[in-house]
């Protein structure tokens, strides 16, 4: 069934009673959450990933996305039901349904946007695109790219306004996908004309209970997300720069900034050893890349986030400093190799970039993280281990809550040397200084003389 031209409330009506077949490009962390909300509604949703082992798990109705709660649920029970397909033929999938959905990855290479992934599925919806279509990006775009799309698309024998064309960035964190799409966050709406956006609000308001904001166009949509991670970047590095003059001072940052917060006014974001994954530090380029004037702010904060992994080791050096011990052949043990707790993923993670700071001072280094294998450790270079003993120093890299619940006390009676940089504040500050830990973490120094640390602020 045709949206373009439908009141949002005849679209809306149309998926709840299956008139309507989603085609949903990409069945990662946003895409496959997207296609089973969309079946559950109603829709018919035809799933489109170039792995084949995902679509043949899709298609027998399993989910490949362990950390999301309720997915496995929804995908087995739409596939079942019919309403939930999946293929990896792009073009034919564009053929058979009248809209279709951009949730691939959108990535920076040399601080430069990399969308070889988006256009690699354009030119597969330009295959099969048809008259009354409607063709939207939920994948993050650089404000403009969307719309550079076009030509594009009208390969297809097609002119825009025969097709429309939208943008709804995903709003979308993984882990809590499920409630995000439905009912978290209402969605954001740019269109390419006001047909479109009509048809694309009722699209929306059929799976989010928060409803749509639609605004003046697909640029400003794709602004409104790019700020979004732009805001947490710069607001992140400020924390970082303020946790750095904790140290200086002999001030514990987060007992500073929790208290700073309760006034409502101030949301200052908590420092830690970097940001990763492919969100935060991919969205400021976007806006870097394009702009006409130096945007300075951007930069610095960039710059930043980017050598906090280097300062959790200059952390480490002091703290080996002060028990006489040299980094080179003293064995570190991190802890975390993803890029944030709970999330088995590894782009940009700085914990990797901590490994290998480590390993250019000639440390022998092993890690461990819940969410990963021997395997995974092989493959960045280092050795795994699930224990404490003989270790020199711990270095806490990412916030999994399985590392709140380790015993120091335990920990205490394996350790070679007693030493922890927790770049996450994951464990008990006065607890491990009383067990005669040397405590260092970001905006946190205990020194010789000073006591930054000895808050029982948690």
């Amino acid at each position: 069934m045709k949206i373009l031209g439908l009141s949002r409330e005849e679209v809306r009506r149309a998926v709840f009673e299956g008139k309507v077949t989603v085609a949903v490009y990409g069945l990662g962390k946003i895409g496959l959450p997207l296609a089973a909300v969309f079946a559950e509604k109603g829709a018919k949703v035809i799933g489109v990933d170039v792995n084949k082992k995902v679509v043949e798990m899709v298609k027998s109705g399993f989910n490949h996305i362990v950390e999301e709660p309720g997915l496995s649920e929804l995908v087995r029970k739409n596939a079942e039901a019919g309403r939930l397909m999946a293929t990896s033929d792009g073009a034919e999938a564009a053929k058979i349904a009248d809209v279709m959905v951009i949730a691939v990855p959108t990535l920076v290479e040399l601080e430069r946007p990399k969308l070889d992934a988006v256009h690699e599925v354009v030119d597969k919806i330009s295959g099969g695109l048809k008259k009354g279509d409607v063709v939207i990006t939920e994948s993050t775009m650089p404000p403009g790219e969307t719309e550079k799309l076009v030509p594009l698309l009208e390969k297809s024998g097609l002119k825009l306004g025969e097709f429309g064309l939208a943008h709804a960035p995903e709003r979308v964190s993984t882990g809590t996908a499920i409630a995000d799409i439905t009912k978290k966050y209402p969605k954001i709406v740019g269109a390419s004309d006001p047909r479109t956006l009509e048809a694309v609000i009722g699209l929306y308001e059929a799976i989010n209970e928060r409803g749509v904001i639609p605004v003046s166009s697909i640029k400003a949509a794709e602004a409104v997300k790019v700020f979004e991670g732009v805001y947490r970047d710069v607001n992140i590095a400020l924390a970082n720069e303020l946790a750095l003059w904790c140290e200086e001072q002999g001030l514990d940052a987060y007992e500073i900034i929790r208290a700073a917060n309760t006034q409502p006014y101030c949301q200052i974001h908590m420092p830690g050893a970097g940001v990763g994954g492919h969100c935060i530090p991919v969205y400021p380029w976007f806006i870097i890349s394009s702009a006409k004037r130096d945007m300075r702010l951007l930069r610095i904060a960039r710059d930043l986030n980017e050598e906090m992994p280097k300062h959790v080791v200059e952390l480490l050096v002091r703290a080996l400093n002060q028990k006489g011990l040299p980094m080179k052949d003293s064995k570190i043990l991190v802890l975390g190799l993803t890029y944030r707790g709970g999330v088995r993923e590894f782009y940009n993670s700085p914990a990797l970039k901590i490994v290998e700071e480590l390993k250019k001072w000639g440390s022998v280094v092993y890690a461990y993280d819940p969410l990963c294998s021997e395997e995974d450790a092989r493959t960045f270079g280092v050795k795994w281990k699930s224990d404490f003993k003989g270790v020199d120093a711990i270095v806490v890299a990412t916030d999994h809550r399985d590392f709140e619940k380790i015993d120091l006390e335990e920990v205490a009676k394996e350790v070679r040397n007693r030493i922890i940089v927790d770049a996450r504040r994951v464990f008990d500050k006065a607890k491990a200084l009383k067990l005669g830990f040397l405590y260092l973490g970001v905006g946190c120094v205990q020194g010789k003389e000073d006591r930054s640390c000895s808050s029982g602020l948690q």
